[in-house]
This record gives C-alpha cells, structure tokens and sequence, in this order.
C-alpha cells in the first residue's frame, strides 16, 4: 500500500488522470483508508477548483523569474536531500 507521503508526491498525477490503473487503485485504496489523504485529496480539489475560477492576468516578468529562481533553488535543495540519504539495503 502507499503511503501518505507517496499519496502527496503523486497526487497531481491522479487529479490529471495520468496514472495506470492498477497505480489509481493503489492510490484509491490509501484515500479510501486515510482520513489524513482524504482530506488532502479535498483540499487539492477545491483549490484547483478556485484557481480556475481567478481572471487570467498576466504575470509580470519579475515575479515570473523570480518564482522560477525560487522553484529552482527549492527543487536543487530537494534533489541534495534526496542524495544525502542512505539507499535502503
């Protein structure tokens, strides 16, 4: 069974139908036993259900780069994290 953590990182991939079958039953399965991910898994919802709703603005180039460099810097972090910790034996 997954778990919550996986539920989290793959979360997106089960909101854009883009998981095999038998990965969405595993997921459903975890949701279905979670109150944690279920509720996780509203949250997501309704907030991509609200930011559907916003005006279509542009975004500035400088908060656009910005947030970028910010993702960049986030993502390089997590990647050294991940290497830092042990391979399970």
């Amino acid at each position: 069974m997954l778990s919550c953590q996986e539920v989290t990182e793959i979360i997106t991939d089960y909101l854009e139908g883009r998981m095999s079958l038998s990965d969405r039953l595993r997921f459903q399965m975890h949701v279905g036993m979670c109150k944690h991910c279920r509720a996780y898994l509203r949250q997501m919802k309704a907030t991509i259900g609200g930011l559907g709703q916003l005006p279509d603005e542009p975004m500035p180039a400088d908060v656009r780069d910005e947030m970028r460099k910010r993702f960049a810097a986030w993502n390089d972090a997590r990647r050294a994290d991940a290497k830092k910790k042990p391979e399970p034996t």
